[in-house]
């Protein structure tokens, strides 16, 4: 949950960020956030605040209901 709050407090800053940015940010804000990234990800996914773009290879945040 600790690497989750992390990626959408960025998310909600960027509104917008690149996978490897995102990577990359969680790798050093946590120990072992690389390895608790991609369920971190995952979860924010499927809470519906955040939308992957397959062409940049990024994530958005969409907010609360935005998603849908």
């Amino acid at each position: 949950m600790n690497v989750a709050l992390l990626l959408l407090k960025r998310l909600r800053e960027r509104r917008l960020c690149e996978y490897e940015s995102l990577l990359a940010y969680a790798r050093k804000s946590v120990p072992g956030g690389d390895v608790l990234f991609l369920p971190s990800l995952s979860f924010l996914f499927l809470m519906g605040v955040v939308e992957y773009h397959s062409k940049t290879d990024s994530f958005e945040y969409v907010g609360k209901h935005e998603a849908v």
